[in-house]
């Protein structure tokens, strides 16, 4: 049996809103920077309602293509408007949650045996990432390679074979977990000051401190405009 010939799931109409904005973009050169007419316009000149434009802008907004400010309109973040398919959208909103319980009751533990077998060398690699993410947000980036090492050295300093290969196992997931967090208002300043305070723990350590701050981080991460997203609004 085939599934190819399964019906056909029909286009929200404001799927068609950002496809339509896509190429308004694309067209008009909009770069970082630049603003969106107002919703109210959008929808009169599409012939639609303002709540399916609101709905466009939204997923936008999820995916860290615009800034929506509170009487103030909404401004574009990158050059163009290149978004990500919405069944892909709608699929890494449907496994997030898996994702992040997961990391907690891992990480969690691995920062308490960080804390207990660290190495000097361990310590020296954290100290790193931790300089590299900064790096990477002085550069006005969100700082995901710098948080992907220190993660690793963490995972590393905790010195069990086991933990580090489930840790490997869900390795693409965690890198969506941490794009989708880093790309908050905000959350790369955020998310070093709570990588310093894990490492602080593991540096002096503390199991239970390390633990405590790896969850409260990890709770951070969880924060994002993703998940307060519903797709069948």
């Amino acid at each position: 049996m085939t599934d190819a010939l399964r019906p056909m799931a029909r286009q929200r109409l404001y799927q068609q809103v950002l496809e339509r904005l896509r190429a308004y973009a694309a067209e008009g050169g909009l770069r970082a920077g630049d603003r969106l007419p107002p919703e109210r316009e959008l929808a009169r000149r599409l012939g639609i309602s303002r709540a399916s434009v609101k709905q466009a802008v939204v997923v936008l907004e999820v995916q860290g293509l615009v800034e929506v400010r509170q009487g103030g309109g909404t401004y574009l973040l990158r050059d163009g408007l290149d978004a990500e398919p919405v069944e892909r959208l709608v699929e890494r909103r449907r496994r997030l949650p898996d994702v992040l319980d997961a990391r907690e009751a891992l990480e969690t533990k691995i920062a308490e045996l960080a804390a207990e077998r660290r190495t000097d060398e361990d310590l020296a690699a954290m100290e790193s990432a931790l300089d590299w993410m900064e790096d990477e947000i002085e550069s006005d980036r969100h700082g995901t390679e710098g948080d992907r090492r220190f993660h690793e050295a963490v995972t590393a300093a905790a010195h069990s074979p086991l933990l580090a290969e489930f840790m490997r196992s869900i390795a693409d997931q965690i890198g969506e977990s941490r794009e989708e967090s880093l790309r908050q208002p905000g959350r790369p300043r955020r998310s070093l000051a709570q990588h310093q305070r894990i490492q602080d723990a593991i540096v002096a350590g503390n199991p239970r401190a390390a633990a405590t701050a790896m969850r409260r981080h990890l709770r951070t991460v969880a924060q994002v405009r993703l998940l307060s997203w519903n797709p069948d609004d």
